[in-house]
């Protein structure tokens, strides 16, 4: 059984392609606790992003590997970066949807 959360952000217009290029960075930090980046995409005309994540387990199992991460020294160090770049620390971003699905079966997977 896995879990799969889907996220959408909307994006400061202007900070669109930097979101991108920071979130590039988090797909191998997923990958390594576990997590399955499902797809994301980017609907420039509205300058929203969206992404669905999966992992083993139930939404709990989910949420406490999600805080494994979260409080790792590699999503520190990615979350540094961004800083160095970014004086407020914050991803321009605002979370509009999070949404679990549980007992999810991928049915297709080209990659």
């Amino acid at each position: 059984m896995a879990t799969v959360q889907l996220r959408r952000y909307q994006v400061k217009s202007d900070e669109l392609e930097n979101f991108v290029k920071h979130w590039d960075l988090i797909i191998p930090l997923r990958q390594q606790y576990g997590f399955d980046v499902l797809f994301a995409f980017v609907d420039r005309s509205t300058n929203q992003f969206v992404w669905a994540v999966s992992h083993e387990g139930d939404s709990d199992e989910f949420d406490v590997a999600e805080k494994r991460l979260m409080d790792s020294p590699e999503a520190a160090a990615v979350r540094a970066e961004h800083q160095a770049t970014d004086t407020s620390g914050r991803l321009p971003v605002e979370l509009l949807d999070d949404m679990f699905i549980v007992k999810v079966d991928v049915m297709h997977q080209i990659w």
